[in-house]
C-alpha cells in the first residue's frame, strides 16, 4: 500500500512540475521527485529493520538520497541558466535591457 502511494504522489509531482516549465526545469523536478521517493522507501525499509544499526544505516542512506538528489536538481538548473536557454539569464548578466 506504502509503495502505491508513494508511486501516485510521485506521479502527481510529476505532472504538477510539468505545467509551464522549461525541459531542465522539468527534468530537476523529476530528478527531486524520484530521490524523494527513493529516501521515502529507505525510511519504510528502516521502520521495518530487525536491529538499530540497521535501521540507522537505513536512515542515513535516506537523508544522503535526497541530498544527493537536491545537489543534482540544482546542478540541473543552473546548467539550464548558465546556457542561455534561459528566460532570466541573469547569471551572465545579458538579462538587463539594452538601450
Amino acid at each position: 500500500m506504502n509503495k502505491l502511494k508513494l508511486t501516485m504522489v510521485a506521479a502527481g509531482i510529476a505532472a504538477l512540475a510539468a505545467c509551464n516549465n522549461t525541459p531542465q526545469e522539468q527534468k530537476a523536478d523529476n530528478i527531486e521527485a524520484n530521490a524523494e521517493a527513493t529516501a521515502d522507501n529507505l525510511e519504510e525499509a528502516a521502520d521495518n529493520a530487525t536491529t538499530e544499526a540497521r535501521e540507522d544505516s537505513l536512515e542515513n542512506q535516506a537523508d544522503m538520497v535526497r541530498e544527493k538528489g537536491e545537489e543534482k536538481a540544482d546542478a540541473t538548473r543552473t546548467s539550464a541558466d548558465l546556457d542561455g536557454n534561459s528566460a532570466d539569464d541573469t547569471v551572465s548578466g545579458n538579462s538587463a535591457q539594452k538601450q
